[in-house]
């Protein structure tokens, strides 16, 4: 029997009047608890067959959509793989999202693509959970005919084409159904889910504020005088300064006049990460809000980071982070860029990455990981670790509009000045971290080893081969047809470079995640 679009539910009223709709038949105790605290949809399908389903989603996202892989051994976590025969969501929810699709032929398609709309384009929180539904074993098949209508009503035409060309262009069954979706299948525009109004704060959280900074003491200043400006102040923040001795203006740093404890560290090691880590240890509060140094704060930033955290039940969540037009621009240039914003950006939604100039976590889950992943440092990538990190740990990140950050991003200081080393070669070239024993000679690494060591760390064999793919793919087809002859001819050195890469990605895995 197919599931209908016009689906018949039972209805469960929780102990707050809220109607839970649901199919099955889900412990009602425990759906009672999971309907007081955070999540739009709630189901066990992880239990019943739907364990990292649909692996064709690789011709999607490779390696940069977190929410691809399922994580064992957790009670809780996010996951868009829904059973329809086995879940639960908030009325209010249903009728403001798309429903399920009877264009597909399973009810199991109807169910993942039902799941990845609301966690992808409605901003819906989709979280499996251990034994509200009974566990069973089913089969999940996906037909040819199901995935390219998928891909095509939910993805870009060329995420279909780049798959025709994967599974098999010679096949006549992917032509068939490719151009059967191209001509029947239509993209659904997006229904994004009513943001929650912020209640008013309750109680009293104490919040440690981290800024790691070198050769940018004057920006340090100014963003500690947004934060004395603030509406609900921190009640400590951490100052780990990279400063060379050299450079140092001890004059500046005059911490009588703001009205919360200042912590300042001089920093001696190398590397953003390890400094955010040594400021971690100093923190002492419940929440740790991550900043960068070159970025300007609305005056209800720390309130609002407090208030949404409450209303929404999470531990963390990513703020709104604006590129400046320039460093000279101010808090009036943010109140501007706010208004201008596509409307989805000022929506709440599940986190699909980390950003570490804006963001407020539960001080112990902070301790739980330890801090920041010094593998990363002299590279990139150390702030989407961290929260994948959080994410297989079974924590739920959203994504908080209301507190936002002008991001100034000046053209001198800060910690990149280390990392840009690394496109240095010769004598001149200063060794990054990641080089361990093996410094870079007349071979530069391209990509970054630290992303690749992202590849390694987090992702399976699969998902890093379709990558590689997809990487020389576009090299070849995202420039200009003038230079394709010499790009071609360039293949050889670029696989040398990938190569080198994966060498130092594979070392750094092999000495496993570091914190000190």
């Amino acid at each position: 029997m197919k599931i209908k679009n016009k689906m018949s539910f039972n209805t469960y009223k929780n102990t707050k009047g809220e109607n839970i709709f649901f199919t099955g038949t889900p412990d009602l105790d425990l759906l009672e608890k999971v309907s007081l605290g955070p999540g739009d949809i709630w189901h066990s399908s992880l239990d019943q067959g739907y364990r990292n389903t649909f692996q064709d989603l690789v011709y999607f996202a490779a390696t940069f959509w977190w929410h691809f892989n399922d994580y064992d051994g957790l009670d809780s976590c996010i996951s868009w793989r829904v059973n329809p025969r086995s879940f639960a969501i908030r009325e209010n929810v249903w009728k403001q999202i798309h429903h399920f699709d009877n264009d597909y032929t399973t009810d199991h398609m109807r169910g993942l693509d039902f799941g990845f709309k609301a966690l992808k384009y409605s901003g819906a929180v989709v979280l499996y959970q251990k034994a509200l539904f009974n566990s069973e074993n089913q089969c999940i098949e996906i037909s040819t005919k199901d995935r390219y209508l998928f891909y095509r009503k939910n993805l870009k035409y060329s995420h279909a084409l780049y798959m025709l060309l994967r599974k098999g262009f010679w096949k006549f069954s992917e032509w068939k159904y490719y151009f059967w979706a191209k001509n029947n299948a239509v993209k659904a525009p997006e229904k994004l889910i009513n943001n929650q109004p912020l209640k008013p704060l309750n109680g009293k959280p104490t919040v440690s504020y981290i800024i790691p900074t070198m050769m940018r003491q004057e920006y340090t200043l100014q963003l500690l005088n947004d934060l004395k400006n603030q509406t609900y102040l921190p009640t400590q923040v951490v100052i780990v300064d990279a400063t060379p001795e050299k450079e140092r203006d001890l004059t500046l740093y005059n911490f009588k006049d703001f009205p919360f404890e200042i912590t300042l560290k001089w920093q001696i090691t190398k590397g953003s990460c390890r400094a955010r880590n040594e400021a971690v240890e100093l923190c002492t509060k419940d929440y740790i809000i991550f900043g960068d140094d070159d970025i300007r704060l609305q005056k209800d930033f720390v309130e609002n980071h407090l208030r949404f955290l409450q209303t929404y039940k999470v531990d963390a969540c990513n703020g709104l982070d604006i590129m400046a037009d320039h460093h000279r621009q101010d808090l009036n240039d943010l109140e501007r860029k706010v208004k201008n914003l596509e409307d989805y950006r000022l929506h709440v939604s599940v986190s699909h990455n980390f950003n570490n100039a804006n963001s407020c976590v539960r001080r112990d889950l902070v301790n739980q990981l330890v801090g920041n992943d010094i593998n990363y440092d002299g590279g990139y990538g150390e702030d989407a670790d961290f929260g994948l990190s959080l994410f297989k740990i079974g924590v739920t990140v959203l994504y908080n509009p209301f507190s936002r950050n002008l991001h100034l991003k000046p053209p001198s200081g800060g910690y990149r000045f280390w990392g840009m080393q690394a496109k240095i070669l010769g004598k001149r070239r200063k060794k990054q971290p990641w080089e361990l024993d093996t410094p870079v000679k007349k071979i530069r690494p391209v990509p970054s080893p630290t992303i690749m060591y992202q590849f390694e760390k987090h992702f399976n064999e699969n998902q890093k081969k379709e990558y590689k793919f997809k990487y020389f793919l576009f090299y070849l087809v995202k420039n200009k047809k003038a230079t394709l002859i010499f790009r071609l001819l360039n293949i050889p050195f670029k696989l040398l470079q990938y190569k080198k890469s994966v060498f130092y990605a594979k070392k750094l895995n092999e000495l496993g995640p570091r914190y000190k």
